[in-house]
């Protein structure tokens, strides 16, 4: 008993400290799905399982592997990169085995949840080794979302969604409940429903009625309440569960019981906009004949009810409610399939930079608008330029599409990397030509913003003797987004780029040296020396540092994830510090994610 408690007191002694070394986020607990006046969700003591210690695991690079390892070096049967595939987010067939029904009295096992397999880049069972699941939960939980880096966001969300081991001190629900919360405040709407949907309704905890009702509005689904409505209704006082009776009774096809009901829940619960949505969606019930008009003048937010809701029933939300919501929003809406293809395009793009959708998604998506614009006025738009960057004969004429997508004037930050994003492909279909001079930046970091890295390494040659600043710039990203040593990395060629292209404030350059660094492509004598001119404190200790070496040490790569999304926190790469970024890439590379270290890495220059 005394160890115990020595444990759990040395993990709630890190958990404070962690506390005081990471940023107040807020959101980061689910919060009522309606407005205040609605109730507040239930708080239920958690009672901890008895589980047997996970072992690490050894994830030490075995013969014929390295850690340098192509991120596209499997193909799929369609084509595409399986390890990009996955990394990027296209769809992976799921082992429907896994989803069958059971025998009546017969529940899955919450020992172990995830939707990878051992061949889908799932990290294996024992990816959290024997940490405490309270701990867990609680970086999980302060983890802010979405975070600065694309790639880190891949990254975790690989984490969350593998198959493993349910840590000690929680219960196996509460557990999928809080991965899920993390994957949909990423923007991951469809990775959360199906992470919730791997565990039976009979084995729902409050906090798991909670966020299952979240991702079924966050994919603008509420059927997808149903089958968890009657339990979710006598377990949790949320007002929202008896509007989603009526709803799921409507939908059912049981018109005057849905009648019935939501005429009572808007009665005893609101009058408002939330309880208008709701009865709109029971109107497109079987024989419910009610017609509801939505009126915006007065809802001064938009929430996850609102949103869901509305979507579901191909209302449209004003643009003022719209802007200025978390970039979250619009990728779940990037999705919603009620909503127009061209009013999504926005939504697409911030889903792309958020590391939902995959290059290949993305280019499919201009695809889609393309198909449903009419062919008088689709000269110049986007999807035309798309469209000459890949199918033009000219190589020439390629790159002047890309450029003039990658150009525009009007684009936000998360747009202009989208359309780095867009062209990945194109830009990995060119031949190495010095002509292209100018441009050879941005193809490079088009195709390092697919993973594309070893497509991207033929630029090599091409690259190596320029010494402008576009040239220097290629040569940044090559030299930490490649595997292997594809090029030369001297000390004065960090210099010059420093000079050249290191930004007004010298962020990038000091970029450079923190993935370089944290990729062990310097001199130990290199890196003190250059840390010190640099005034990167590398060596320079806190809670998370201490944190992330412990997980290190311990082999736990989905611990080291969780953590690297921690010291990327922030809305954009200027709120993330040099000495973070190197003990990301250095963590990342000793755990074996070399490949991710590497396009994080060069992102951080990307986007800088």
């Amino acid at each position: 008993m005394r160890s115990a408690n020595k444990a759990w007191l040395l993990a709630a002694l890190s958990c404070a400290a962690l506390a005081s070394a990471i940023p107040a986020i807020g959101a980061d607990d689910p919060k009522s799905l309606l407005p205040p006046g609605f109730g507040e969700p239930e708080q239920t003591p958690e009672k901890a399982p008895v589980t047997s210690p996970a072992k690490a695991p050894d994830t030490s690079t075995g013969p014929g592997q390295s850690p340098e390892n192509s991120l596209n070096s499997g193909m799929l049967a369609d084509g595409t990169s399986q390890d990009d595939a996955l990394a990027e987010g296209v769809e992976v067939p799921v082992d429907l085995t896994t989803m069958q029904d059971l025998p009546a009295g017969r529940h899955r096992s919450t020992a172990q949840v995830g939707i990878l397999g051992g061949s889908d880049g799932d990290f294996g069972p024992h990816a959290f080794g024997n940490q405490n699941g309270k701990y867990l939960s609680f970086l999980m939980r302060k983890t802010p979302a979405p975070i600065a880096s694309r790639w880190a966001s891949i990254l975790l969300r690989r984490a969350l969604l593998s198959k493993v081991d349910t840590p000690r001190g929680v219960r196996g629900a509460d557990w999928v409940a809080e991965r899920a919360w993390l994957l949909l405040r990423m923007g991951e709407a469809d990775s959360a429903r199906m992470l919730v949907q791997s565990v039976d309704v009979d084995q729902y905890t409050p906090k798991m009625f909670q966020v299952a009702m979240q991702a079924s509005l966050a994919n603008a689904d509420p059927a997808g309440m149903c089958a968890m409505v009657e339990p979710g209704s006598a377990k949790s006082r949320e007002p929202a569960w008896p509007f989603a009776l009526a709803i799921c009774s409507a939908l059912s096809g049981e018109s005057a019981e849905a009648s019935a009901q939501i005429d009572v829940a808007k009665a005893r619960f609101s009058t408002g906009i939330d309880g208008l949505l709701a009865e709109k969606v029971v109107g497109a019930g079987i024989n419910t004949r009610r017609a509801v008009v939505i009126q915006w003048d007065d809802v001064p937010v938009l929430t996850a009810w609102r949103f869901g809701l509305a979507n579901a029933t191909a209302v449209d939300i004003p643009d003022r409610l719209l802007s200025g919501t978390s970039p979250r929003l619009n990728a779940w809406r990037a999705r919603a399939p009620l909503v127009a293809v061209e009013k999504r395009m926005h939504d697409a793009d911030i889903a792309a930079a958020l590391g939902v959708f995959s290059s290949s998604a993305l280019v499919d998506f201009y695809g889609q608008v393309a198909d449903v614009t009419d062919a008088s006025a689709i000269s110049g738009t986007p999807q035309d330029l798309l469209r000459k960057a890949y199918d033009e004969g000219d190589p020439t004429e390629r790159v002047d599409a890309m450029r003039a997508l990658w150009s525009e004037q009007s684009l936000e930050p998360l747009d202009r990397y989208a359309r780095l994003i867009v062209t990945a492909r194109a830009a990995a279909r060119l031949e190495p030509d010095s002509s292209f001079s100018g441009d050879l930046g941005s193809l490079i970091a088009s195709m390092m913003s697919a993973g594309l890295d070893v497509q991207a390494s033929k630029w090599a040659g091409t690259v190596a003797s320029l010494n402008n600043a576009d040239g220097l710039t290629a040569w940044g990203l090559l030299a930490v987004g490649t595997p292997g040593r594809s090029i030369e990395v001297s000390i004065s060629r960090i210099e010059d780029f420093q000079s050249k292209v290191g930004g007004d404030t010298g962020l990038r350059g000091k970029f450079l040296f923190s993935g370089l660094a944290g990729l062990g492509r310097l001199r130990s004598a290199e890196v003190s020396d250059m840390a010190r001119s640099l005034e990167i404190p590398i060596a320079q200790e806190n809670a998370w540092t201490r944190a992330l070496a412990r997980a290190v040490t311990a082999r736990e790569p989905g611990t080291v994830a969780i953590l690297c999304a921690l010291g990327l926190s922030g809305s954009d790469w200027s709120s993330v510090s040099p000495a973070r970024l190197y003990h990301v890439v250095s963590a990342l590379n000793a755990v074996g994610l070399a490949p991710e270290a590497r396009m994080i890495a060069a992102e951080a220059l990307t986007r800088s």
